[in-house]
């Protein structure tokens, strides 16, 4: 046994402090120990160091391992954990040393520009500090820095990329993830979110700037620096500008009295939706006074995400029953996605719409506000709508029957912001892009903007009203026009990678992949991990190949069925859809035969009794 001393400099005062820690004399644990001593020795944040310290005390290895013994993984979606100390969870540190090598990534990038990002977060516990990391890296370097002098949605920092004509944009926040954990979010000069091969790029540079710079911690050096300054102001203004361009120019006076509740899930939303109203011409939104100010523990949700249902609704719920409000506009607490909830007429029940469905509601919307605007036919040919490859395809539905241009992406906004932009550099119009899980995007942000949807959709619920119409009524007008699109979908929680790795390898089985499913045939396979589709010529898919699973059955009953790992959160997903243009009377029966197909699905390929998998609450 030794006993190692480890001298800190005491956040207060300046005398140094001798800390005694006794630790197993043993090579394995000696290398672990090690970074944990690095971290201790770089980390001037006197909490996360003082755990740090606690944890080596411990001299547990377990734990040692389990946050220091590799480090997070920057990806495409940039990096979100839990916070705390260690190589593995976010905190001042590890947010340091990734800005240090996105900075030098940028400048390698650029050559010869003067570098310019944008610094936006959200209102979690230690956004506020993580911010100022980053400015604080990005200023030594010579950058012009606009760093918002308070919490903001992260549609503003993707539009602030070129409306400020920046190199890239920084977004602190972890969305609708739970208190705990914290994230950072990457956009580049296009104002759409990073694609490979920038993700290894970036890791690689971290590694290269792991050791803080000179003025890394000094939050003067960030607030009395002449390059650093607030956008706030401006970008708010400007932002609010382009709701016009994304409003009906021929819409009627509204003369309705719909009443519209309004939660921010204890998130960012409330202000900058309540100028948008404004500038939109809207009547005040009536607010869910529990959840409209920003709070990071978000103390009346389970989990502070919208799309978890009625139950992450019920204040929202019981604040427009109280006011005689029969439409429900629900942000997530970075306000870049939307859920929409309706009371109905004929029962008084309240219906949550999915993201498909809403996507289906966008999606007429857009299309039917173009052509009663565009009377040039060829010029309506050149208008595109894009969604994930896993949500519904009512989009492709109506751009073939309308004859404009769609495509479908790989899953998350990454893709269709950056295929948007390609396609408006080709004189195509942007309409509207989604994905299932409430992400929309309308005009000028090609990322998902829970603002400018929320303005849409009140815009939307209060056209249909003039005419004594609900969402519900045009959801159906819409399936009559162009067919019934049943979907189906929800997750699993399985915390186990090598559960998710044993779970996707039985089902590829060397390249034997099921041929039958219960009782259907299985027509076709794509699957995206491995570049590998059944139904091309030459057998690949047209998609990139992905680090996480994606795996797509397609059936002989007309379904389509998809399997694949989140990204940002320990979920195994499964999407589905039938579409179908019998009548409103059969609906019924496809949707329950695409349950009946998920069912079998489900329980043949995942099997979630024999692998603990925890299902949806």
């Amino acid at each position: 046994v030794v006993v190692v001393v480890v001298f800190t400099l005491q956040s207060t005062g300046y005398c140094l402090l001798p800390l005694l820690y006794t630790l197993s004399n043993t090579m394995g644990n000696k290398k672990v120990q090690d970074k944990v001593l690095e971290f201790i020795e770089w980390d001037q944040n006197p909490t996360t160091k003082a755990e740090a310290e606690a944890i080596l005390a411990r001299d547990d290895e377990s734990e040692m391992e389990a946050k220091f013994g590799s480090r997070m993984a920057f990806g495409t979606a940039g990096l979100r954990a839990a916070m705390g100390a260690g190589w593995k969870c976010m905190n001042e540190l590890t947010v340091l040393q990734t800005s240090q090598g996105v900075c030098t990534y940028l400048q390698e990038s650029f050559p010869g520009e003067k570098l310019s990002v944008v610094i936006g977060y959200d209102g979690r516990h230690n956004s506020t500090n993580f911010g100022l990391r980053t400015a604080a890296a990005f200023l030594q370097k010579g950058a012009k820095v606009f760093l918002f002098s308070s919490y903001c949605p992260t549609p503003y920092v993707a539009f602030a990329v070129t409306h400020l004509k920046c190199q890239a944009g920084i977004m602190i926040t972890a969305s609708h993830n739970p208190k705990e954990d914290n994230g950072y979010k990457l956009y580049w000069n296009n104002g759409a979110q990073i694609i490979g091969p920038h993700d290894k790029n970036i890791s690689d540079h971290i590694l290269k700037n792991l050791a803080p710079w000179s003025s890394a911690w000094d939050n003067d050096f960030v607030h009395n620096h002449k390059e650093c300054s607030d956008p706030m102001k401006d970008v708010a203004t400007a932002y609010n500008d382009t709701i016009e361009k994304v409003q009906f120019k021929q819409m009627p006076e509204l003369v309705s009295k719909l009443k519209i509740t309004y939660t921010a899930m204890h998130g960012v939303g409330n202000i900058f939706c309540k100028s948008a109203f404004v500038k939109a011409g809207l009547d005040p939104l009536i607010p869910v006074v529990e959840q409209v100010d920003p709070n990071p523990d978000f103390p009346t949700v389970k989990y502070p995400n919208p799309e978890e249902g009625e139950g992450a609704l019920s204040l929202a719920i019981a604040t427009a029953d109280k006011n005689n409000s029969t439409l429900i506009l629900a942000n997530d607490p970075d306000a870049d996605r939307l859920a929409v909830a309706e009371k109905q007429k004929e029962t008084g029940k309240w219906r949550v719409f999915t993201g498909n469905e809403l996507g289906a509601l966008f999606a007429w919307w857009a299309w039917h506000r173009f052509e009663s605007e565009e009377k040039d036919a060829s010029k309506r040919e050149k208008g595109f709508m894009l969604s994930s490859t896993v949500s519904s395809m009512i989009a492709k539905t109506i751009a073939e029957q309308e004859n404009c241009y769609f495509e479908d992406t790989l899953t998350g906004f990454k893709w269709m912001g950056n295929r948007a932009r390609e396609l408006q550099a080709e004189g195509y119009t942007f309409l509207f892009a989604f994905e299932e899980a409430i992400g929309f995007a309308h005009g000028a942000v090609v990322d998902k903007d829970g603002v400018s949807a929320s303005v849409v959709m009140a815009e939307l619920a209060n056209y249909l009203a003039q005419e004594e119409k609900q969402l519900s009524d045009q959801l159906e007008c819409v399936y009559d026009k162009y067919g019934y699109h049943a979907t189906n979908g929800s997750y699993f929680i399985c915390r186990s990678q090598p559960t998710i790795d044993r779970i996707f390898g039985n089902i590829r089985k060397d390249g034997n992949y099921p041929t039958k499913i219960g009782d259907i045939a299985v027509t076709g396979v794509r699957d995206c991990t491995v570049g590998y589709d059944s139904r091309q010529s030459d057998k690949k898919a047209k998609f990139p190949i992905q680090s996480g699973n994606m795996i797509t059955f397609y059936l002989a009953n007309d379904s389509v069925v998809t399997l694949r790992t989140s990204g940002t959160e320990p979920k195994i997903k499964y999407y589905s859809e039938i579409r179908s243009k019998q009548a409103r009377s059969e609906y019924p029966k496809i949707a329950q035969e695409l349950k009946r197909t998920v069912d079998m699905v489900v329980e043949e390929l995942l099997k979630p009794t024999e692998n603990n998998l925890e299902a949806k609450s």
